[in-house]
């Protein structure tokens, strides 16, 4: 049987880049749609459990910008390390190395060999079954 530790879970994450500036307005907005506070609120960061998925909000820089390009999805996985390094030799390039974001959380993304972005991230504020 093959090993499971690079199989994607299934969607995690979705990131939303807004202006730094406003990355507290936007904090207060998504908490005040949602109905409740994020569980993870750094000025880099700001996290909020959805149902088991995480909608994220980061302040534009790099690759990372507002707008209809601005939006990242992360898919889970069990090891961002070899995910990261699976999808290279599967013929995707680097777009972000592997990189620790804080509380044990690594995230990387890729553009597929078709210039679409993939993110993977391995957060274990998260499991399988939540």
């Amino acid at each position: 049987m093959e090993n499971n530790a690079n199989h994607f879970w299934g969607l995690r994450t979705v990131g939303y880049a807004v202006n730094e500036a406003e990355l507290q307005a936007a904090r207060n907005w998504y908490a005040d749609v949602l109905g409740f506070p994020p569980y993870f609120d750094e000025p880099f960061y700001v996290g909020f459990n959805v149902g088991g998925y995480e909608l994220g909000i980061m302040p534009a820089e790099g690759v990372n910008q507002p707008g209809g390009g601005g939006v990242l999805a992360y898919w889970g996985v069990d090891n961002a390390e070899s995910a990261h390094a699976r999808l290279l030799e599967k013929g995707a390039t680097e777009r972000e190395p592997v990189a620790e974001v804080g509380g044990g959380i690594k995230v990387a993304t890729v553009f597929d060999p078709f210039g679409n972005v993939l993110g993977v991230i391995e957060n274990p504020h998260f499991t399988l079954n939540s």
